[in-house]
């Protein structure tokens, strides 16, 4: 990668790359939710730990996304990556890095939420003597 005169890594963050990126983690989130949610043996524990997590997870992914959209208008185009932390020279620039990491992990959240309230209703319509239903 080059970099400008100010230090910075270019090419700059697009929001489509930080948008893709974003959920892909979220695709590992949603497999970790999963494997969490099989461990817990009692159904009513079960069904709720994936409504709170499926819950949660859109509020906070929302919020996240809302506020980075905020920050990636404000800073003008000037985003910058995390390893480019050391290249801000003032308060003022730290948006430019905060913008990309709450868009990052707002996508996270919001596609850890859907398959948070999917694998709920497909645990709570599951059949007494299955697996999936638990104890």
């Amino acid at each position: 990668m080059e970099l400008n005169e100010e230090g910075v890594r270019l090419p700059r963050l697009r929001l489509r790359d930080v948008f893709l990126r974003g959920a892909l983690f979220g695709l590992g989130g949603a497999v970790v939710v999963a494997v969490a949610a099989l461990a817990i043996g009692d159904h009513h524990d079960r069904t709720e730990f994936l409504a709170v997590a499926g819950g949660i997870s859109l509020i906070f992914g929302a919020g996240l996304v809302l506020i980075g959209a905020f920050f990636w208008t404000a800073c003008a185009g000037d985003i910058r990556r995390c390893r480019d932390w050391r290249t801000l020279t003032g308060q003022t620039e730290a948006p430019t890095v905060v913008a990309p990491v709450c868009m990052r992990l707002g996508m996270l959240a919001l596609v850890v939420a859907p398959a948070a309230i999917g694998m709920y209703h497909a645990v709570d319509l599951a059949p007494y003597d299955s697996w999936l239903h638990s104890h």
